[in-house]
């Protein structure tokens, strides 16, 4: 197979010019003027984000860079050894074949990858979709180290937080660690919404919360939860918040559950009122309640010097061949190749949530490191699950005569593309 071709601070200054009877600089006057400089010096950088922000520019085509955070002036930010190469942006890239060095472990080697990620198991004949590495343009990913994330994670809680995307991203973390710790030395439990991988003898855990909205929903059971018409709760984020105290590191993606037109329906009262108050408002001015609240639990729950919060951009899904130009009414299924037009954006993946984002974490007074995924993964349509995984219902005789119907176009083969968000975690982790 051919690998697809190459895809601050402030500064101001203050010029006065004061004509004085002497010829000198009135004493208030000169107050002033050191006063604003000294302002001026301080807040520097606080007033180049802010003003920034009023370009912020997020357009996904070409691919939308991270939104403006407060991370650029901390000094330094928990949990980092080092800075990302000057001038790199590690979300901007192309894939290179390496079948040397990838995948980063086997399949049949670690237990945790659930039946419906498990392609080989289920059949998938090929392997291609592993064998492919990131590259930013101009700079290189740090290799990724699993001893020096589980010495970092000793007594301490990492968690990912939202649907079953980010639960494919936990169980790649996982599988990326796993192999460090003696079988005696390691659990997985599950209870309710909660999955917990324990570290036993680095007193750590890994963790996974079922929250497909983050706030309360009608979904939010975490094995009954295919519901037609979805309901939020406004203001509600606190049901599953008071299970993310205490964590260290925290992962967070939400939006393909959003997804469900021009409208959603929030709920303004309470779940247990005998009668419901629901408004359909804009998916955009839902999501920007979602993300609105989760950043408030945030700035009451975390603390930025000892914390890192991170967030996951949208998960592409490839259920429209017309979208990279092939014949219509064909999805993911039997794609072994990926898209190697550098500034392909699919119909799934809305800008105007990119803008919803852009626009709320733009005024975050929290430090927030932002993985953008989705443009590096819109090109992975060959490492869709699609029909190798295990089905929840017998397949019908007319599923079975026509594949593309039932091929799961939104969840990644592991080993895959997950491992690579992964990389990138680690990366801003140690590298901000």
């Amino acid at each position: 197979m051919k690998p697809p071709p190459t895809s601050s601070s402030s500064s101001s200054s203050i010029s006065t010019s004061v004509l004085t009877r002497k010829g000198r600089l009135s004493p208030y006057l000169f107050t002033f003027v050191a006063f604003i400089i000294f302002v001026t010096f301080l807040y520097g950088q606080d007033l180049g984000c802010i003003l920034g922000q009023l370009d912020l520019d997020i357009s996904p085509n070409p691919p939308p860079p991270p939104p403006y955070t407060t991370e650029n002036y901390y000094k330094k930010l928990p949990f980092s050894i080092g800075e990302t190469e000057k001038g790199c942006d590690v979300f901007s890239g192309k894939w290179v074949w390496d079948p040397l060095n990838r995948p980063l472990y086997q399949e049949s080697e670690c237990p945790y990858i659930q039946p419906q990620l498990t392609c080989q198991e289920h059949g998938r004949p090929d392997r291609d979709y592993q064998f492919w590495r990131w590259q930013p343009h101009g700079c290189s990913l740090p290799s990724f180290n699993a001893s020096l994330m589980l010495e970092t994670l000793r007594n301490k809680r990492m968690m990912f937080v939202g649907d079953s995307l980010n639960r494919g991203q936990y169980v790649s973390m996982v599988c990326l660690l796993h192999s460090l710790i003696p079988d005696n030395a390691k659990s997985m439990e599950t209870i309710g919404s909660l999955t917990v991988f324990t570290a036993k003898d680095y007193n750590a855990t890994i963790e996974f919360y079922w929250a497909p909205f983050l706030l309360e929903s009608n979904s939010d059971d975490a094995i009954i939860h295919r519901v037609s018409d979805r309901v939020v709760r406004r203001g509600s984020i606190n049901k599953h918040g008071k299970h993310w105290k205490g964590v260290d590191i925290m992962v967070f993606n939400t939006y393909l559950w959003w997804m469900t037109g021009l409208h959603f329906n929030i709920l303004q009262g309470s779940f247990d009122d005998e009668v419901k108050e629901i408004v359909a408002v804009s998916t955009e001015d839902a999501y920007k309640m979602g993300m609105k609240s989760m950043l408030r639990w945030v700035r009451k729950n975390m603390d930025p010097n000892n914390t890192r919060l991170f967030f996951t951009s949208m998960s592409p899904s490839h259920q429209k061949s017309g979208d990279w130009g092939a014949e219509p009414n064909g999805n993911c299924y039997n794609q072994t190749e990926m898209i190697t037009d550098p500034s392909y954006w699919g119909s799934d993946c809305r800008k105007s949530i990119m803008n919803v984002i852009g626009d709320v974490f733009g005024k975050s007074k929290f430090p927030i490191t932002f993985l953008n995924i989705t443009q590096l993964s819109l090109y992975r349509k060959d490492a869709h699950t699609s029909i190798y995984k295990k089905q929840w219902s017998p397949l019908t005789p007319q599923q079975i005569a026509n594949p593309i119907s039932y091929a799961d176009c939104v969840h990644w083969c592991l080993p895959g593309l997950q491992d690579t968000w992964n990389e990138l975690l680690f990366a801003k982790l140690f590298y901000p």
